[in-house]
């Protein structure tokens, strides 16, 4: 005995039985628009709603998606950068002026 699953999209009445062995078919419509194939992966969240089922998108397939952020990225390393320097040279100060006043005391 199979449970059956119903939501509406849009105009569409979407409604699908879950097989013995737990499966049920994914629409065309959404594999093409969420890039699923077989092997592929998603999470079920449990919402107040329902069950919302989520893909998880591989590594390998987020690579290059920063490239429009590209300089963005690279202003940020350039902020922290200059900040590590700042932070060095305020500790080799620090570092200096205990020195000197230890100095005296010997």
């Amino acid at each position: 005995m199979g449970i059956l699953l119903a939501y509406k999209y849009g105009e569409k009445d979407l409604s699908y039985t879950i097989t013995e062995k737990g499966t049920v078919t994914i629409p065309a419509d959404f594999r093409k628009k969420y890039k699923l194939r077989k092997g592929s992966r998603v999470k079920f969240i449990e919402t107040d709603e329902g069950i919302l089922l989520v893909p998880i998108i591989p590594l390998e397939d987020l690579f290059g998606i920063d490239k429009n952020a590209k300089e963005t990225v690279y202003q940020m390393i350039r902020e922290l950068q200059e900040e590590r320097r700042r932070e060095a040279s305020e500790e080799r100060q620090a570092c200096f002026r205990y020195r000197s006043t230890s100095s005296l005391f010997y």
